[in-house]
């Protein structure tokens, strides 16, 4: 008799495959579960991929991806498995009944539910997290926002609360796994797979999903850094240069010098940029009339908010939208 053998059944996972679904988030999540299971020289872990009719899926690198069952096909019984759904920044445009539906049955079975990347998305739809915090990548986050205001989330790496595991995308989905691991199996075993996987530490959920201005920039002035960060705290309500300055403990004129010093422009233009920039995202992934994306990233004339946008852009925001549907 192997002693080392777990006491309890292999978990499940499966993987929802969505179209275009982001392959890093995918192979993030599903290389530390195998990796667990080399080193305790058994099956902690079996996982599966599924799509809605069980046929391959295109990730959005264009690599396609079999599907081994379809959804209707997941086995409940037994263990509940944990159903992990896949996808990328398209998702907000995902309206697929089926799927939630199908969802919502898992849950009703009790299976634990998670996001990789903007499957968070998916979830909220399904209203499968509307009493949970969750975590969504920063590029869908202002979007999420304005469709699930009633909804806790923020830009960390991942959240794991009451059955829910939702990840920003990217490499948070392998924090998040060891994490998931650390829960089921100790510290230890999470520790030898973060080892594995070249990593100095598994990231906690509220670590930083961009990186710091200092490193993003390479600004290093205190002053300026601190600026940066009020803008970008504050583009639905854009704070006035005197006003800016004076929260940072400057005049205007010694902040505009600073910024074209270690920033290479002026305080005004990379502020309607970064504006400009959180537009553009709403434009893409949401269905917001374009005087709301307007005002949301402060502009009060959908003139000036034209003008500005064709100027950084080459295109006018409704160009812009007709553009990004008619490609999507």
């Amino acid at each position: 008799m192997d002693l080392n053998a777990p006491s309890n059944p292999p978990e499940t996972v499966v993987f929802v495959l969505v179209p275009n679904f982001s392959m890093l988030a995918f192979t993030s999540a599903i290389e530390p579960l195998r990796i667990a299971n080399r080193l305790r020289e058994h099956d902690l872990y079996r996982w599966t991929t599924a799509s809605k009719d069980g046929a391959p899926v295109r990730a959005a690198n264009g690599v396609e991806v079999a599907a081994e069952i379809a959804l209707d096909e997941v086995d409940f019984g037994g263990r509940a498995p944990l159903v992990l759904v896949c996808s990328d920044l398209e998702a907000e445009r995902i309206r697929d009944d089926e799927l939630f539906v199908w969802l919502r049955q898992a849950a009703r079975h009790g299976a634990m539910l998670g996001g990789l990347c903007t499957g968070t998305y998916l979830l909220a739809r399904a209203g499968l997290i509307d009493d949970r915090k969750c975590a969504i990548h920063w590029e869908a986050l202002t979007a999420f926002v304005a469709e699930f205001p009633e909804i806790t989330v923020a830009a960390d790496l991942y959240q794991i609360d009451r059955g829910r595991l939702t990840c920003s995308g990217g490499t948070a989905a392998l924090d998040m796994m060891l994490t998931r691991i650390a829960l089921d199996h100790g510290n230890e075993l999470a520790t030898k797979v973060s080892e594995q996987c070249v990593l100095d530490r598994i990231r906690s959920p509220d670590d930083r999903q961009h990186l710091p201005i200092r490193a993003r920039l390479g600004v290093h002035h205190p002053k300026v850094i601190l600026a940066l960060e009020l803008m970008e705290a504050n583009v639905d309500a854009p704070l006035g240069h005197e006003v800016l300055a004076a929260y940072v403990g400057l005049s205007r004129r010694q902040l505009e010098r600073l910024f074209k010093q270690h920033v290479g422009r002026s305080p005004a233009h990379y502020y309607l940029e970064l504006r400009l920039e959180r537009a553009r995202n709403l434009i893409y992934q949401t269905d917001m009339a374009i005087m709301d994306v307007a005002r949301s990233c402060g502009f009060v004339s959908a003139s000036h908010f034209a003008t500005a946008y064709r100027q950084l852009y080459g295109k006018t925001p409704r160009e812009e939208r007709h553009g990004s549907n008619s490609a999507s």
